[in-house]
């Protein structure tokens, strides 16, 4: 006659059998979703995320009229200035260097389905990004009033890249544990800047010599602000369910100062936590 502990120990052991037998279906599933990503929640992007990054920038920097100013103020008023425009000559080239910068983000997403609209903020210091180029050129013109002037016009210039912030807006879309995305948005940034020309004019008339300088003058600025623009293309990548890995590229085209103008690409990595 079968007890009842007996009873209990044959109905446990028919529980087990049947959640053996149901098990396959379930680990497939299972199987499925973190093919699909989910596991862990690998598929999740919304919410708030930051992060430090860190990366290597190449700015090409024009010098081309950099001096335009100088040159303008020295010959301000001459008739050299008024008809052949010596300030407006392309004196000097462009530069390009390349750097490191480091800095943090801080974002916000927001998931519908695969979909991912964010906006982010960036900072970003930048180390040894800073251009130089100097150069002379000399031409002869001959103005209204008879003068033939042999005009040289020496010329350089600087610009340094301190740090720079970014605000983007992005959409991605969500790949299991991989989340593609493109950005675009408005930038600052922050320059040391300073230019110098030097302008000799050997002057005939018939035969009348005049030698016109030579005459410098600078400009210099610390810590001047520029605006400009900001675009490019990224991936996150779930490690953890908080923690992931970013790979991008970003494009900052800054607004011209003091006649310079420069653009920065930057490769970077970064690794961040999201809520």
């Amino acid at each position: 006659m079968i007890s009842v502990r007996q009873k209990i120990a044959v109905g446990r052991t028919l529980i087990v059998a049947g959640l053996l037998v149901s098990a396959p279906g379930s680990l497939k599933a299972a199987d499925l979703d973190w093919l699909r990503g989910s596991f862990g929640g690998y598929s999740r992007w919304d919410g708030v995320n930051f992060g430090v990054q860190f990366g290597a920038t190449s700015m090409h920097t024009d010098f081309g009229n950099s001096t335009s100013n100088e040159i303008a103020y020295i010959l301000r008023n001459t008739t050299l200035e008024n008809e052949a425009s010596p300030s407006s000559w392309t004196t000097l080239p462009s530069n390009d260097t390349s750097g490191q910068n480091y800095g943090l983000f801080l974002g916000y997403n927001y998931q519908m389905d695969q979909l991912i609209l964010g906006v982010d903020a960036t900072y970003s210091r930048a180390s040894n990004l800073q251009g130089a180029a100097s150069d002379s050129m000399t031409r002869i013109v001959t103005t209204s009033d008879g003068v033939t002037h042999t005009v040289t016009i020496s010329a350089q210039s600087s610009m340094k890249l301190i740090d720079y912030a970014t605000l983007r807006v992005k959409t991605g879309y969500a790949m299991g544990q991989f989340m593609p995305y493109a950005f675009a948005g408005g930038a600052v940034g922050r320059f040391n800047y300073s230019s110098s020309a030097t302008v000799f004019d050997h002057q005939v008339q018939g035969l009348t010599v005049i030698d016109f300088g030579p005459v410098t003058d600078s400009d210099s600025k610390d810590n001047a602000v520029v605006g400009g623009f900001t675009l490019g293309l990224g991936v996150d990548v779930s490690l953890l369910p908080n923690v992931f890995l970013r790979g991008e590229w970003e494009f900052v085209g800054f607004a011209q100062v003091n006649g310079i103008r420069s653009t920065i690409n930057t490769g970077r990595v970064g690794l961040g936590m999201k809520f």
